[in-house]
């Protein structure tokens, strides 16, 4: 009889067969075929890694899990990864962990006040309208889509715990001066780097990778983003303490910290008194914060051991893509804004960013490249503020704070879009797009 190694390796084998053949049927693109914004690469080495998690039917976090996350910490060289099930999970447990009573008189108390923009993603405003604080809004530049530093002292308050931004589309927003701001005034900041796993920012001693440099760090890994597992997510941080608590509100709140599966790793499982329990109560069910369950499949995990791998390919392949339509774009600068980074960023682009100028009709452009096949995006909420969630808020005029007018914001809504810069796509791709899109604006 043969051994269930034989029979995986049997298995395996005919995946890559498979994949080999399946391949063999894409044919190349042509003018006409769609383009999307994103879409998943990959290749045999996922499908093996997720039949292998399947085959073991662990079917919570597991081996792939603990691997993918000690991977993902040394690629962006943080001392803890807690990967969840998306980055709207991810940011929610990063803003949470900072409401932790052990951080005692810096923990954020319901109206304490977080400095954020409305063009955002809803997942970066949420955690904070849910819990009790208080959003504060800002503008953001054109060309770069993030946060006019110089409104962060205007910002400011009393109450003022927390800066939470994302780095758009992949461009780090100007870490240096927030990273300064907060330093100064003893605030927390929270990255949301789901667009922008890879890039990096010169802090005055060589570069460092976004999502490190603040208190905590997140990460999305939907099927658009630079490492795809299906759903899944990641917070990380270089802080112990906040490591702690970010696994604990991740895992139910509890105060354990053995792996799913695991007993009394610590030997002291019945020896404890905590809070009002009888002493020596199973310390696998004392909870020390008011968690979740937000942890991510071992299936979903196996497949991000085999994408990490190819990360620093997709990421120059992102950056490689992004300059190309860039050049090919130049001569269209007098009717769009075109896109640049900080001095100092080290962008790892998700996409890319054009506001047409004035005189020009953003939907008459997005209309006529969607009708060539080639799918565009908006900049996810515009502005937040004047979507329908805001609408008792925004009636009430509570809940929230504005400072200035949001100018560049609402322009944003009216006149902004973006197309796709995927490791996945050709040469030709790229010029099929540049050809529409200045087709387009010539209309």
């Amino acid at each position: 009889m043969r051994t269930t190694d034989e029979i995986k390796q049997e298995i395996f084998s005919l995946i890559r067969e498979y994949r080999e053949v399946e391949d063999s049927f894409k044919k190349p693109f042509a003018p006409g075929q769609r383009i999307p914004y994103c879409s998943r690469v990959y290749d045999a080495e996922e499908q093996i890694n997720l039949v292998d998690s399947a085959l073991e039917f662990w079917l919570t976090a597991g081996r792939f899990c603990q691997e993918f996350e000690r991977g993902l910490a040394d690629f962006l060289g943080v001392k803890h990864v807690a990967a969840v099930n998306s980055g709207s999970s991810a940011n929610l447990l990063a803003f949470m962990t900072l409401t932790s009573p052990l951080l005692k008189e810096r923990a954020i108390q319901r109206g304490d006040e977080v400095i954020c923009v409305a063009a955002a993603f809803p997942t970066s405003v949420t955690p904070i309208l849910q819990f009790g604080a208080v959003p504060v809004f800002v503008d953001v530049k054109l060309g770069t889509y993030n946060i006019d530093v110089s409104m962060l002292d205007e910002a400011l308050s009393p109450k003022t715990k927390c800066v939470f931004l994302a780095h758009t589309l992949g461009n780090p927003f100007d870490l240096k001066t927030v990273k300064d701001f907060c330093d100064k005034h003893d605030l927390w900041l929270i990255e949301d780097n789901c667009d922008a796993l890879g890039a990096a920012y010169d802090m005055g001693s060589g570069y460092q990778k976004t999502g490190t440099i603040g208190d905590l760090g997140t990460s999305s890994f939907y099927p658009a983003h630079h490492l795809a597992m299906g759903e899944g997510g990641a917070v990380y941080t270089n802080n112990d303490l906040l490591g702690r608590i970010m696994i604990s509100m991740r895992d139910w709140g509890r105060d354990c910290v053995c792996p799913p599966g695991m007993d009394d790793t610590c030997g002291h499982r019945f020896e404890g008194q905590y809070g009002e329990l009888p002493k020596g109560y199973d310390h696998k069910y004392v909870y020390s914060h008011f968690g979740y369950n937000l942890k991510i499949t071992d299936m979903q995990a196996a497949v991000g051991c085999a994408q990490l791998k190819k990360l620093d390919g997709f990421i120059e392949k992102r950056r490689a893509n992004w300059l190309v339509l860039r050049d090919g774009l130049a001569q269209a600068e007098g009717k769009l804004i075109l896109p640049y980074h900080e001095e100092k960023a080290w962008p790892s682009w998700f996409g890319f960013l054009l506001t047409v100028r004035e005189g020009i009709d953003r939907e008459k452009v997005v209309r006529y490249i969607e009708g060539k096949s080639v799918q565009t995006r908006m900049l996810f909420s515009g502005n937040l503020l004047r979507h329908p969630c805001f609408d008792e808020l925004r009636k009430a005029g509570t809940g929230y704070r504005v400072v200035g007018d949001l100018e560049n914001t609402d322009r944003i809504v009216k006149d902004t879009f973006w197309v796709g810069v995927y490791p996945g796509m050709t040469n030709e791709m790229l010029e099929y797009m540049l050809q529409i899109i200045l087709e387009a604006v010539e209309q």
